[in-house]
């Protein structure tokens, strides 16, 4: 993926209007070296999409649980804890497994990973991911077929239902828009969601990969119950509240370790017992 200079700046503006509330064109300006006029241009064309909305001297936000970020700038967003989720993730895949990957910028950490693994089936929806693993002699590729999302390179439709319907899996690595204790599991795209559980249901175990800026928030479409949900790796200890739930349901959490990347690698359930 090209990330350009233009889509950066608008991934930190969101950053800063989402974290903040508002945020103002001369703020935006100076933290990021640029003219107040690129700002301006910038803040338009996130209106243009309704994910903001413009204000005297600014803009605030008007991003809607339906709203889901372009991948393009999804990518730039918690860039090294993806990296570090992605690594420990990638540990708990053994030779001889197969496993499916959903699409998505943290499962994509995962794909990278996977290099030199040998006799691993890999069953995936994402195009980026499969372009990923091309060329891995010992890698078994099957891509689920569908209808291409242009925008997130992701596979949708009965197609891509079928081929999860039919095919079982070891373990799933699944990614969400958003996890709340009360709404769950949740997704911005229903088409997406529809291919996620039909990924779930075809999965002996599930494995969510969330950084932290997910956690406490709903999307518009429910993907499943946090029971759906056997380990979820993130890169931090998840809110108390939530820690508290996913204990209650035996959810195991792992933590990869900013400073070390060290990750635990306790048992895994009904997995190489």
């Amino acid at each position: 993926m090209n990330i350009t200079g233009s889509d950066y700046r608008k991934t930190l503006s969101l950053k800063e209007i989402e974290d903040r509330g508002s945020a103002s064109v001369v703020d935006l300006a100076l933290r990021m070296g640029v003219s107040e006029m690129t700002i301006r241009r910038d803040l338009t064309d996130l209106q243009r999409e309704g994910i903001v909305r413009r204000v005297h001297g600014g803009a605030v936000s008007a991003r809607g649980r339906s709203y889901e970020p372009p991948m393009m700038l999804r990518a730039v967003e918690n860039q090294e804890a993806k990296r570090r989720i992605g690594e420990a993730a990638a540990r708990l895949v053994a030779d001889g497994d197969s496993i499916a990957l959903d699409s998505g910028s943290t499962t994509l950490e995962i794909a990278r990973n996977l290099a030199g693994r040998r006799n691993l089936t890999v069953i995936t929806s994402s195009l980026y991911i499969a372009y990923q693993l091309l060329g891995q002699p010992d890698i078994r590729l099957i891509l689920s077929g569908g209808i291409v999302r242009s925008g997130e390179a992701s596979l949708i439709g009965d197609l891509a239902h079928h081929a999860y319907a039919n095919l079982f899996v070891d373990r799933l690595f699944l990614g969400v828009g958003a996890v709340d204790v009360q709404a769950g599991l949740t997704e911005y795209n229903w088409d997406d969601t529809l291919v996620k559980q039909a990924m779930i249901r075809s999965a002996k175990e599930v494995i969510l990969v969330a950084d932290l800026s997910k956690f406490g928030r709903a999307a518009f479409a429910k993907v499943a119950p946090l029971s759906a949900v056997h380990h979820i790796i993130t890169d931090g200890p998840p809110p108390a509240e939530m820690e508290g739930e996913f204990k209650r349901l035996g959810i195991v959490v792992h933590v990869a370790n900013p400073a070390e990347t060290i990750f635990a690698e306790p048992e895994m359930r009904g997995v190489h017992q």
